[in-house]
């Protein structure tokens, strides 16, 4: 038996009385869940990870819809391992904001105090706080079928708050929200979620919304963190394929001598960094150059023939995607790729200056 696994009486060593000290250990056939996550209170932490890293389950651990198979979970010095789910101080905001349809929004955001003792005065008049808060107090009377999709998003929000919860949990908060609406409410989130005392846990696969809401981000890959940090950190040095993505980086690992990194595929890229043993080197997508021949008199010291393997929209650019003499993504112009005259089969020289890298130890 691990240390990790529960056994009667056994606990984890006594945490700091304030904030989450979690270990999450869920079991589920092939899939391992074991993430580590602490926090002080006024913190917000945003879970990032691909489609099945375990983002959802650690939620759901943290409220106590899933139970844990080993591990800890402290909140404000008191072990909610074992809690039942009603009974946490824990506010959720589902992605679908599952609002009660047949109550009013008032009703709705005093759900929660009137389950935990209130009158129905006392928690109506704890909804009505809220929802001005929110800016909703002229739909307090309103249905859920009668908001809209940022006004359905705030009344959730304000009914998870209106608890006055230790730990809030919000589950991919804006993504039934169009464009439009999502900055404007993305905003409004950022400003409640300042003025929060307590812990706040993030899910989202989107990177704006975590590098806007959050102060530290966890990466979860394949069930366990594999990164994490401020958002600005995590950002400038990915460690893995999904985080250089995430943050639009074109991400390769390899072997440092000086200035030059010589990659698994005998490639080489020149970096301004002098370093030596396993490194990480990295460039965003705009300062990649194509030409249709080889240039000469360049002075950018990375050159490689690729083809384009496929193209797409990205903003208001062209992105390219290249194999052959490197795997990479390139930025340009529409009319930029119109002169090239580019398109999937085509062939291209990539140029790269090496002061538009950056490498840092792996």
């Amino acid at each position: 038996m691990t240390s990790l696994e529960k056994t009667p009486g056994a606990r984890a060593a006594q945490p700091a009385a304030e904030g989450l000290d979690a270990r999450l250990v869920v079991d589920r056939g092939t899939f391992r869940l074991d993430v580590a996550l602490t926090a002080a209170p006024g913190d917000v932490v945003a879970l990032l990870g691909p489609n099945g890293a375990g983002k959802t389950t650690a939620l759901r651990a943290l409220a106590g819809l899933t139970p844990l198979d080993a591990g800890h979970l402290w909140l404000d010095g008191a072990e909610l391992d074992g809690t039942p789910p009603e009974s946490r101080p824990v506010g959720v905001v589902f992605q679908d904001y599952l609002l009660f349809p047949h109550l009013t929004a008032l009703d709705n955001v005093g759900f929660g105090p009137r389950c935990q003792g209130a009158t129905r005065a006392e928690s109506r008049a704890v909804a009505a706080q809220w929802l001005e808060r929110m800016g909703l107090a002229v739909h307090a009377g309103a249905k859920p079928r009668r908001l809209s999709g940022g006004q359905a998003q705030r009344v959730a929000l304000a009914r998870a708050l209106a608890t006055r919860p230790r730990l809030l949990l919000l589950d991919e908060p804006l993504a039934a929200l169009d464009a439009r609406t999502r900055l404007e409410v993305r905003a409004q989130l950022r400003r409640h979620l300042a003025e929060f005392e307590a812990v706040a846990v993030l899910v989202t696969h989107d990177p704006l919304d975590a590098m806007v809401l959050a102060d530290r981000l966890v990466v979860i890959e394949h069930g366990h963190v594999v990164q994490e940090g401020a958002p600005t950190a995590v950002a400038r040095r990915p460690r893995t394929d999904y985080i250089a993505q995430l943050v639009g980086l074109n991400l390769y690992r390899g072997e440092a001598d000086g200035h030059r990194v010589r990659l698994e595929d005998g490639q080489e890229i020149t970096t301004t960094e002098e370093l030596t043993g396993p490194v990480f080197v990295a460039f965003p997508p705009g300062a990649v150059t194509l030409h249709r021949e080889r240039p000469g008199g360049t002075s950018a010291r990375n050159l490689w023939e690729c083809e384009v393997s496929g193209m797409e929209t990205h903003g208001d650019q062209i992105r390219a995607a290249l194999t052959g003499g490197l795997a990479l993504a390139a930025d340009l112009t529409t009319v930029a790729a119109a002169e090239l005259g580019l398109q999937p089969g085509a062939t291209v020289w990539a140029t790269v200056k090496a002061a538009q890298t950056h490498a840092y130890p792996a």
